[in-house]
């Protein structure tokens, strides 16, 4: 067993590569061939600069990914956790201290492994591109946050579920899922009041016309937001975003202050417009619903596969602790999402496509949104030529050529810019 979990994981990163390299391969093939929409406002200079980021980036994943399969190989099929796990049980042998010792420990190891990876992005290859606007204090500042806030949550999110499963021993899947689901619903509730400020300065829309447009839009898609903000993203980064966060009576739209510079407004409101679609149809709340039944399943899964003992022995193993055991699921659940990426991002992809003629309606054209588009990709350096195969593979969203194409296709050759009037009819 322990020979076919090596090699399905050997698998995995054999897939991976060969995904990479295609779509490199592809990239280099396709370059240069722009539809007009785009060849207007994204000139030779600029598409070399998005492939040399492309290949920038993808090179420093591939260090990463390789270091992490190497530390994979090392730990799980080299022999060492079971070292470690009898190293953390001689600190301690209380069955919640040692959980968080063991994972905590392991957590810090991860962080510091991370952080050259991450010195390296900001300060070599985003500065390179004109994207970064960090200062290394304010990115030591924003790690020892990270660090807090995450050492926090590890354990309260760890320590609770330890607690349950020691008072629980025949039930704890249900109580462990139950609550992991209600700390995550509160935790939406309280990010955009204690966390999401902690690293962002928010204020209100500094455009009286725009915020008057937007609740205008607001209104005509039923949706109820308290606060219409903008958040000084640009001290951070040079990219650009729009996000529509919080539930109940918390909701909110959050403007970057990048997003506010590069797009006019009527390309803003219609990127809006999609943001505001995922809430009309329902993905949110659809996402939140199957992340919560996936939970339960793995707790189910993870107490059935627990009480078997059989984990240490499919990997060659004598014991393990519990917290050991556990890792292993871990890592198997790792495994199988893999495989399972090109469902979830296709499921991704449909929804994107629906709040984008969710916005098509709202905003009467396609136009806006379709040379918003343009446009970030312009100033993001957004990649434009991804192999059909990757793409089906990793993509969350709709190719850009593609999903532009799709957006001009459905908009009326008479269809103006303009937001104002309402949704189209028909």
């Amino acid at each position: 067993m322990k020979l076919l979990l090596l090699l399905g994981y050997l698998l995995m990163v054999a897939a991976q590569l060969l995904l990479d390299w295609l779509n490199v391969r592809h990239r280099r093939l396709a370059a240069g061939q722009l539809p007009p929409l785009f060849a207007q406002r994204i000139d030779e200079e600029r598409l070399r600069r998005s492939e040399e980021y492309a290949l920038a980036k993808e090179r420093i994943g591939l260090i990463e990914t390789l270091l992490g399969v190497i530390l994979t190989l090392v730990f799980i099929f080299g022999g060492l956790l079971p070292w470690y796990d009898r190293l953390i049980a001689g600190v301690s042998d209380h069955f919640i201290l040692h959980g968080l010792l063991f994972f905590g420990v392991l957590a810090l190891v991860q962080s510091l492994v991370g952080i050259p990876f991450s010195l390296y992005r900001n300060f070599v290859l985003e500065a390179r591109f004109g994207f970064n606007r960090m200062g290394i204090g304010l990115w030591l500042t924003d790690l020892v946050k990270s660090l807090l806030i995450g050492t926090l949550l590890f354990v309260l999110l760890a320590g609770g579920a330890l607690w349950l499963v020691q008072a629980a021993p025949h039930s704890w899947w249900l109580w462990v899922w139950g609550f992991w689901a209600g700390l995550s619903v509160f935790l939406l509730l309280l990010s955009p009041y204690l966390i999401e400020p902690l690293f962002f300065t928010f204020k209100p829309l500094d455009k009286p016309e725009l915020e008057e447009r937007v609740r205008s839009l607001l209104e005509r898609a039923g949706v109820k937001a308290g606060k219409i903000l903008q958040v000084d993203a640009s001290k951070r980064s040079g990219h650009s975003n729009a996000y529509f966060t919080g539930i109940g009576k918390v909701k909110r739209v959050v403007l970057f202050d990048t997003l506010l510079e590069q797009l006019n407004d009527e390309e803003l409101l219609a990127v809006l417009a999609h943001e505001l679609g995922h809430w009309r149809c329902g993905h949110l709340r659809q996402r939140l619903i199957k992340g919560q039944i996936v939970a339960l399943a793995s707790c189910f899964v993870a107490f059935y596969l627990l009480n078997t003992h059989m984990l240490p022995g499919w990997f060659g193993m004598d014991e393990l602790s519990f917290v050991g055991q556990v890792l292993l699921l871990g890592w198997l659940a790792g495994l199988l999402g893999f495989f399972w990426t090109p469902v979830s991002s296709w499921w991704s992809r449909r929804h994107e496509r629906q709040a984008d003629q969710f916005a098509i309606d709202l905003v009467g054209s396609g136009m806006p949104l379709a040379t918003g588009l343009v446009t970030l990709a312009r100033e993001n350096l957004s990649s434009l030529f991804p192999h059909p195969l990757y793409a089906a593979f990793h993509y969350s969203h709709p190719p850009m050529i593609e999903r532009v194409e799709w957006l001009q296709q459905r908009t009326p050759t008479n269809a103006g810019l303009s937001v104002g009037d309402g949704p189209a009819e028909g």
